[in-house]
């Protein structure tokens, strides 16, 4: 219930990330590759069944590996691991794994660090209370740790029921699933945008006092430069800039991206007769080459 409320909400508000869905016992199986295609994400979820123990290693090497050959190891790369909070028995657990984290030969390496920038998000289906009376809270701490630090445990607040799981996952899409929304100025020209993929805040390591930072949600454009003249300049990320259209109501009428299924009235169609100045900024991009 909590993946379809994601799914849902991904292909309404972020439809050009790319999802693949995986399930994992001992062993795991790529159900679904990276895709856009929400529809075919759902069912496939409504096709997975149980099997035998868990090996959260298996799956998050099949991870690793599923990532690396569609992507390489420079995309960033979020990973949702939705578990009861069981971590296996004997070997192949996740306490003997990282219990024997240090021990290891390079071919058979624990997945973590993943090799790709990464947040591991672990949805434990479970509440707060039951995991603290083991040592489960602590151990998927543990992993996230050995991932850089890089990601977050949610857990359910009160009983288990399907409302509880929902706001769990209403959290995780708050948190990493919400449209950057912002202004981009240049002179009098002043348009409603959306940054994809959302941007991270950055801490610079060189400071004193290094404190993250976040991108400001008014952009002015002070300037333009030939792409000739700079080469390849440094970034610190990549991010599309899409047009948002409102309507005199200032009801979001979505950014303009076509759909495969929708009737001449459709939202997108509005936004895409509205004036803006980001698709004329697009547009005179293209004709300079820039």
């Amino acid at each position: 219930a909590g993946l379809s409320m994601l799914f849902e909400h991904m292909a309404t508000n972020y439809k050009l990330e790319f999802t693949a869905l995986v399930a994992f016992s001992s062993l795991w199986e790529l159900m679904v590759p990276f895709t856009r295609d929400y529809n075919t994400l759902q069912e496939a979820l409504s096709t997975v069944d149980d099997y035998d123990k868990t090996c959260l290693e298996s799956a998050l090497v099949g991870i690793s590996n599923i990532v690396q050959e569609e992507w390489g190891v420079c995309i960033p790369c979020q990973i949702i691991l939705v578990t009861d909070g069981s971590l296996g028995i004997g070997r192949g657990s996740l306490r003997h794994s990282l219990a024997t984290l240090n021990h290891r030969g390079e071919e058979n390496k624990f997945p973590l660090p993943f090799p790709f920038p990464s947040k591991l998000y672990v949805m434990c289906i479970a509440n707060l209370e039951e995991l603290q009376t083991t040592d489960t809270l602590d151990i998927l701490e543990r992993m996230i740790d050995v991932n850089n630090g890089e990601g977050q445990i949610f857990t359910i607040d009160g009983p288990l029921c399907l409302k509880n799981v929902q706001s769990m996952f209403g959290k995780l899409i708050d948190q990493a699933y919400t449209p950057f929304h912002a202004v981009l100025k240049c002179g009098h020209l002043v348009s409603d945008m959306q940054m994809f993929p959302r941007p991270e805040p950055v801490t610079i390591d060189e400071e004193l006092e290094p404190v993250p930072k976040s991108i400001n949600t008014e952009l002015d454009i002070l300037g333009f430069i030939k792409i000739a003249d700079i080469s390849s300049p440094p970034v610190l990320s990549r991010h599309l800039v899409l047009p948002i259209a409102f309507n005199k109501e200032g009801d979001d009428l979505g950014t303009g991206i076509p759909e495969e299924t929708e009737d001449e009235n459709s939202a997108s169609q509005i936004a895409g007769k509205m004036p803006s100045f980001c698709v004329l900024l697009h547009g005179s991009l293209k004709v300079e080459g820039m």
